[in-house]
């Protein structure tokens, strides 16, 4: 080899171990802290950094179940005015997030402590994804060199996390913290929304001296190998705290909405102005920012095209609109020349798109594009398909339209079935059942006499089924429902939620007696933070929507039965207030609800435990 060959082989040599030098340096942290600071006497901590981010995007709730892997967060957000809201489960923290997000259009924030704190989230935190609510959940973790090492509650949070969240985070130094919550609170809003998930070491999180204590070595090794283990745990020690208090934007970043183009809407327009018998199928989506819902609901009204409502567009015309229509969807759907699907998607709940008339025109409006096309290979086709904002949708679609209104003897026939099946299902109400209280007599007793400003919380089977049918939301946003995931448990949570976003307003549970089981707990959580909620639980001592099929079907009612339990004693022993409905009471029934609205609005959450019997008004209805 000639020495011309042999020094371009060095140098090569050379440039890469140089190379590898550098990117060694760089991974260490030692260039960053060649120009950054490492303040060792400030007592500040990184759960300031996560609290001032917070402050600064308008978040006045953060829900918990405390940890010591995230108490500096805790502590930290309560001195900046952000208040603490700690529960008897991590899923009731998550579950009242969520409920957050959707009445207030900020995003909700959750923090629990590392491990099980976190797994007792993940169905919450799913419910939060189907729902596409807006969430932020902040979790507790082993320390950065610990991870994988056997530290109390270390496990791989962030794969559990990856398919369940649109943003998963993991801070290795407190600089990151800043950018990192931005990151994740832009992303939960933009798009089609949902739960994103940081994940804070602790020892990003606690104070220099305290961390410092537990990186020293108290029996370093001799030699060599002692001398770089030190050395080692020092600078690690030192990059966590680099440059962790200079000034940093903490500002929200844009958010990014889609939105129908005007040839999109126009060509919209263009079909709802020649429709004859059009119908609108308004889901949860036409609720969210940037759109006020009173504007949604002035442009349906100006549109006078009949509407379903599903989901937390419960409620979005007030409870005696002309053109709000709650029964027949099926026969609604069969008749329509044109549907609109503003949110509303094509799974279960619409028979995978199988109700739709083929001959129909469809406008299908969607955040996100799976949901925008679900099952269209199969049952359906949209004439057009839009991925955009459902309100903003409405709201363009009613101007261009303006002047133009549905044909009126269309909704008025719709309604004429309205009313023939109300009529109906009071009559129904009127029924002796074989024992106990009729439940649909007891749910029109709660639809007259709750406020007009009520929040109503739909947690159950049965019980909560029947009561989509015959409680009337008061208005927009005042309809709370788990949504397509149909999880159980999210009564607590979300009346907490509700009930810190409306602390003027009656806020409701319709709890089955299976699912009160889930957060009956959050009694002493309502004591505790003066939250008072009335919760009417519906309880027939069975997990009812299971058994009306098991029992026909495979001739046994085994895990069905429940007992006639007496919740209203665990509610007394948790600091509220219980009473016991039975049907020697029924003549006493508006009273002792009169009774409960008196004890809640004097600060006492309150429990009816209402025992009901069986009628046959939800035969037919799905559990699968």
């Amino acid at each position: 080899m000639d020495c011309g060959a042999l020094c371009t082989v060095l140098g090569c040599v050379s440039g890469i171990a140089a190379g590898g030098l550098l990117f060694a340096a760089y991974r260490l942290g030692l260039l960053y802290q060649l120009f950054h600071k490492t303040e060792t006497k400030s007592p500040r901590h990184g759960g300031e950094s996560v609290a001032e981010v917070l402050r600064a995007h308008g978040i006045k709730y953060v829900f918990t179940l405390v940890g010591g892997h995230i108490s500096p967060i805790l502590v930290a957000c309560e001195k900046v005015g952000i208040r603490i809201v700690d529960t008897r489960h991590e899923a009731t923290a998550v579950f009242a997030a969520d409920a957050v997000a959707r009445l207030s259009g900020t995003v909700g924030v959750a923090a629990v402590t590392a491990g099980p704190g976190l797994t007792n989230t993940i169905t919450a935190v799913k419910n939060a994804q189907m729902a596409e609510s807006p969430l932020l959940l902040i979790g507790g973790a082993a320390g950065t060199l610990l991870q994988g090492r056997g530290a109390l509650q270390d496990i791989d949070q962030i794969s559990l996390f990856k398919p369940l969240c649109k943003f998963c985070g993991s801070v290795r130094t407190i600089r990151e913290i800043v950018p990192t919550v931005r990151k994740a609170l832009a992303i939960a809003q933009s798009g089609t929304p949902g739960p994103v998930f940081i994940e804070f070491p602790i020892d990003t999180l606690y104070p220099y001296h305290i961390v410092s204590k537990e990186f020293g070595v108290k029996n370093p090794p001799k030699g060599l190998m002692g001398k770089f283990l030190s050395w080692y745990l020092n600078n690690h020690l030192m990059n966590i705290f680099a440059g962790a208090w200079e000034p940093r934007d903490v500002s929200p970043l844009p958010v990014n909405v889609p939105q129908a183009t005007d040839k999109q809407v126009q060509k919209c327009i263009e079909l709802v102005s020649r429709a004859k018998k059009p119908v609108i199928l308004l889901g949860s989506q036409a609720t969210l920012p940037p759109t006020p819902a009173d504007d949604v609901r002035k442009a349906l009204e100006d549109l006078g095209i009949p509407c379903f409502l599903g989901g937390m567009s419960r409620g979005m015309l007030g409870k005696d609109s002309p053109i709000h229509i709650r029964q027949n969807r099926r026969d609604a759907l069969k008749e329509a020349d044109l549907v609109i699907l503003a949110g509303t998607v094509c799974d279960f709940r619409l028979s995978y798109g199988r109700v739709l008339n083929r001959r129909s025109k469809i406008i299908a409006v969607n955040r996100d594009k799976t949901q925008l096309l679900k099952n269209s290979d199969m049952f359906w086709k949209p004439t057009v398909a839009i991925q955009g904002d459902a309100g903003s949708f409405l709201v363009n679609l009613s101007k261009g339209l303006k002047g133009h209104r549905c044909p009126e003897e269309w909704p008025q026939s719709l309604k004429s079935g309205d009313a023939t099946k109300e009529k109906a299902n009071r009559t129904k109400a009127e029924e002796k059942t074989d024992y106990h209280l009729n439940p649909l007599k007891v749910l029109h007793r709660v639809d007259e006499l709750m406020s007009e400003d009520s929040i109503i919380v739909a947690d159950g089977g049965d019980f909560v089924g029947s009561a989509a049918y015959i409680l009337r939301p008061r208005g927009p946003l005042r309809w709370l429902d788990p949504g397509a995931f149909g999880t159980l448990g999210v009564g607590g949570g979300f009346a907490l939620g509700a009930k810190l976003c409306r602390p003027d307003s009656e806020v409701w549970i319709i709890y089955g007696d299976g699912s009160l089981g889930y957060s009956v707990a959050e009694v002493d959580t309502f004591t505790r933070h003066k939250t008072p909620v009335i919760a009417v639980v519906g309880n027939d001592a069975c997990w009812s929507q299971i058994s009306r099929e098991q029992v026909p079907m495979l001739g046994s009612n085994v895990a069905c039965g429940l007992a006639f339990s007496d919740y209203h004693i665990v509610a007394d022993g948790y600091g509220g207030k219980g009473y016991l409905i039975r049907r020697e009471d029924e003549e006493k029934l508006s009273d002792i609800i009169k009774q409960a609205q008196k004890d809640c609005h004097e600060g006492k959450a309150t429990l009816l435990n209402v025992l009901i019997g069986k009628t046959n008004f939800r035969e037919g209805s799905i559990s699968v």
